[in-house]
């Protein structure tokens, strides 16, 4: 470790971690997106998803409790908007119950988490723990992984509704508003985390953070792959197709 990285050589270090670690490499991702998998395979991953997408508020809010300006405060206010809806239109997770009723899965079930998978849970609690409990710098930085979003949102949407007869583009539209939200988020963030670090440490723990965010979202797959794909060994209690 050196001096204190320029701040567009720490953005240039940041989308290398992303190009090394995002999922979008991961083998249940080409399945899922090439239309290998069954239909039960697709309806584990948005069931497991859904604990994802149902805890970034939360994760969120615990933030919005340490920030220490409006300005901060603000952007974080407009995600959890983003994820939970204003009362009228509805957000994020809202969209992600009707992907999974699309799919034919029962939102009390899937609302209830009885059939995730102890990964998906152990990795998700680990993310929300690590937002509340790490400095805001580590924080925001964790959710720079939004900015490989798009493609992979790309690919997915492309390849399910080409390959699976039974995704309509009304079951993906959880994802079309991300196309234009997640840019949004990122440049707010990669901003804050370009310019708030005044030592070499700050910056290796921002992009401690982003790998640390990457390999949560890979240890999900893991688990679905585990458990769904090979051996295909769902633990006792978790959802089977």
């Amino acid at each position: 470790m050196t001096g204190l990285l320029a701040p567009d050589e720490l953005e240039a270090r940041l989308r290398a971690i992303g190009e090394e670690r995002y999922h979008i490499h991961h083998p249940f991702h080409h399945l899922l997106h090439g239309g290998k998998l069954s239909k039960g395979q697709v309806q584990a991953w948005a069931l497991n998803r859904y604990y994802y997408q149902a805890s970034i508020p939360a994760k969120d809010a615990s933030l919005v409790a340490r920030l220490p300006t409006p300005e901060l405060r603000r952007e974080w206010r407009r995600r959890l908007i983003d994820h939970d809806g204003d009362g009228e239109h509805p957000g994020g997770v809202e969209r992600w119950l009707r992907l999974t009723d699309g799919l034919g899965l029962d939102r009390d079930y899937v609302t209830s988490l009885r059939g995730l998978l102890p990964g998906t849970r152990f990795a998700v609690d680990a993310y929300v723990r690590f937002v509340r409990e790490k400095s805001v710098l580590e924080a925001v930085a964790s959710s720079l992984t939004e900015m490989f979003s798009p493609n992979i949102i790309s690919q997915r949407v492309a390849g399910m509704l080409r390959n699976y007869d039974f995704v309509t583009e009304q079951t993906l539209a959880y994802f079309t508003p991300r196309l234009t939200q997640a840019p949004v988020d990122v440049a707010f963030a990669m901003h804050y985390v370009k310019t708030v670090p005044t030592t070499r440490v700050e910056q290796e723990q921002v992009m401690d953070a982003l790998r640390f965010k990457c390999d949560l979202l890979w240890a999900q797959l893991d688990a679905l792959h585990f458990a769904y794909v090979a051996p295909a060994l769902p633990p006792p209690g978790a959802f089977r197709p």
